[in-house]
């Protein structure tokens, strides 16, 4: 991996805390719908620096989205029920951003900020990991 891809995902993995650190503060102020977008950009940047360690990209955010799942939920590198909960906010997001009429409730949407910051935080789980993953599920 070049020098320049490395110093580009840092970027996006630094964006995605700053948008955390956001989100906090318009949660504390009760911005709800800004928050849920901050939210959803934490993750996004996240996902995009992912995305980079595999040399994928997309201009468009249902490319992301499309490409997150097809090369790291679907292959169980990253669990499924993150693949939802990205999904989630992505639709949270589109809702609260372009909708007509749609107010998010502070004490509706405040549990997201610790998803999101797990969601941040998460590694991709190794093939290792991944079966030994599989084996307990299955009680072998």
């Amino acid at each position: 991996m070049t020098q320049e891809k490395k110093a580009l995902i840092r970027y996006r993995l630094e964006r995605a805390h700053e948008a955390l650190q956001e989100a906090r503060i318009l949660l504390a102020d009760g911005h709800a719908n800004t928050f849920v977008n901050r939210v959803y950009y934490a993750c996004f940047y996240a996902v995009t620096a992912l995305l980079l360690t595999k040399d994928l990209s997309s201009a468009r955010h249902v490319g992301v989205r499309a490409l997150f799942h097809q090369n790291f939920v679907k292959p169980g590198a990253i669990a499924i029920d993150l693949g939802q909960l990205y999904d989630a906010f992505f639709r949270s997001r589109q809702k609260g951003d372009y909708a007509d009429l749609v107010h998010f409730k502070s004490e509706e949407v405040g549990l997201w900020l610790d998803q999101a910051e797990s969601f941040v935080k998460t590694r991709v789980r190794s093939k290792r990991r991944k079966a030994t993953d599989a084996e307990r599920h299955h009680n072998y």
